[in-house]
């Protein structure tokens, strides 16, 4: 939580009191990622009067200020930075609203911008009109088109807002981060009225919008913080004592304590991964098990096609299962045989779906108990060479192996053929590119953004009109197009798509195509 906007909010005009009035010196980098700035009471001279250095590392994996009593800067590889604010004196220092970036202003209106965003962390200068003009990092291109404008976040965090957002403290506090949020959410558990809630958050922001600062570990890994967690080090009154202490806590961490904490992090985020992946999974089961079967279905339109009227869309028939009338939807161009034979097909798919299911629940609940036994393990390990020597025999150094279809991507069974749907930009290029036979056929919504979606090819076989009609519904409804009353789709055999070099994630070029108007529908 060194980054966190609440205890910036209270580190900058701690800074303020520190460097307010002083002159920028210079500022030199001679460590990749990693600047000082010096400010001192005059110019350079023999011996700088009251100085005062902030060093800055932005590392992508580690972002943190910190502010050493001296610095011993080397003759050699060592750069001057920010040339430009050179004997500019600072008028003063603050955060921007609701956002995690710090702001020296110097009296020629110039500014430079401390944007701690974890990996993406940066150190911009901008001139008096506001615009970026250098960046420490270059490698972070975006930053040069950051106003100063575009860093204040305004937000209405009213009783009134909390409410309108059906109590969701998120969206009014994205600053809170995953402490301060699983924090909450445990303060909270139970309370059903707004008002009490409300009063929670309250009681909660007064904590952090003031000292202490206490410096813990979590997961074995030192972290600042503005409430009380993990395993307690010391508490600090002032900002700037507390992120030194931090820093220097975090650096000195020796090679067990880094390898270890990794591991763990790796490891509980695997078992959680898993967790879920169960928790779906046996709620998609649960739903199978308890829905009319296909078969009955089946069954019941072949006993009462007496009753079922030519070129209908759906039918009340007598359920002999539940001794009870049910409606069931029909295809209006096919006889009532040829409807219960769709269901009888669908009958085979869910059997073979419920079996995928019970097959891949427990594969899953192996691998958690194997994960658990690991997790224990680790964490019963107190020295660098037994960690090392347990994570190759244990082969926890090697990839996971490869993710099937049914994880990577939505999945759909129709009249006996597979249906693949891609959940995000780059799972699309995933499913077209690497899991897409040039035989089979691809689809998507025309003209707008939306999944890629794949039929697998049955050699031999033509894709039958409904299959293709059923893919470019659910073309359709992952779409941008999913509230049109028609969408067009074009589908063409995955060979006639390409990837050219340069192309953002998901976008593709299309040399053959047809295209077929549908309605949008979901699984």
């Amino acid at each position: 939580m060194h980054q966190n906007y609440y205890f910036l909010k209270q580190l900058a005009p701690a800074l303020h009191q520190r460097i307010a009035g002083k002159i920028f010196i210079e500022a030199f980098s001679q460590e990749k990622d990693e600047i000082i700035l010096v400010f001192a009471d005059a110019p350079a001279a023999e011996e700088l009067s009251n100085p005062f250095l902030i060093k800055a590392t932005l590392k992508s994996n580690f972002a943190c200020l910190s502010f050493p009593d001296k610095f011993e800067r080397a003759r050699k590889n060592s750069v001057n930075l920010f040339t430009g604010l050179s004997g500019n004196e600072v008028e003063f220092l603050s955060v921007f609203e609701n956002e995690r970036a710090i702001q020296i202003r110097f009296q020629d209106g110039q500014k430079l911008v401390f944007k701690l965003f974890g990996n993406r962390s940066n150190l911009i200068a901008f001139d008096p009109d506001g615009n970026a003009t250098l960046l420490f990092n270059n490698k972070l291109a975006a930053d040069k088109s950051v106003t100063i404008d575009s860093l204040n976040r305004p937000i209405d965090q009213s009783f009134e807002a909390y409410v309108r957002n059906d109590m969701r403290h998120e969206v009014l506090f994205p600053t809170f981060g995953k402490l301060v949020n699983a924090h909450l959410s445990g303060l909270l558990q139970g309370k059903q009225s707004a008002a009490e809630r409300w009063q929670i958050i309250l009681e909660l922001l007064e904590k952090l919008e003031s000292p202490p600062y206490y410096l813990t570990k979590i997961e074995l890994v030192p972290v600042l913080s503005l409430i009380q967690a993990g395993e307690m080090i010391a508490a600090y009154n002032d900002p700037v004592e507390a992120l030194n202490a931090f820093y220097m806590s975090y650096v000195r961490l020796d090679g067990l304590e880094k390898e270890k904490s990794d591991l763990l992090r790796k490891l509980r985020k695997r078992i959680q991964q898993t967790n879920n992946y169960l928790t779906n999974t046996f709620d998609k089961l649960t739903e199978l098990e308890n829905a009319v079967k296909n078969e009955e279905l089946g069954n019941i339109i072949m006993a009462n096609m007496h009753a079922i009227p030519e070129r209908t869309e759906k039918a009340e028939l007598y359920d002999f299962y539940r001794d009870k009338p049910i409606v069931i939807k029909l295809k209006k161009d096919l006889s009532a045989q040829k409807n219960a034979e769709i269901f009888y097909r669908k009958a085979k798919n869910e059997k073979i779906e419920i079996a995928r299911l019970n097959e891949s629940i427990e594969a899953r609940m192996a691998e958690l108990e194997e994960l658990q036994q690991h997790l224990a393990g680790v964490e019963n390990i107190d020295s660098l060479r037994e960690l090392r020597a347990y994570v190759k025999k244990s082969g926890l150094n090697q990839s996971k192996a490869p993710v099937s279809q049914d994880e990577l991507f939505k999945k759909e069974e129709f009249l006996g053929y597979t249906i693949l749907i891609g959940r995000n930009a780059k799972n699309n290029d995933l499913l077209t590119k690497h899991y897409a036979g040039k035989d089979d056929l691809w689809l998507h919504a025309k003209d707008v953004t939306g999944s890629h979606v794949i039929i697998k090819n049955q050699p031999g076989r033509n894709f039958p009109e409904l299959v293709i009609e059923r893919a470019a519904e659910l073309a359709a409804f992952y779409s941008k197009r999913k509230n049109d009353s028609l969408c067009p789709v074009i589908f063409t055999p995955k060979k006639f798509v390409r990837k050219p070099k340069g192309l953002p994630d998901g976008a593709v070029v299309v040399d053959k195509e047809d295209v077929i108007m549908v309605v949008a529908k979901g699984s």
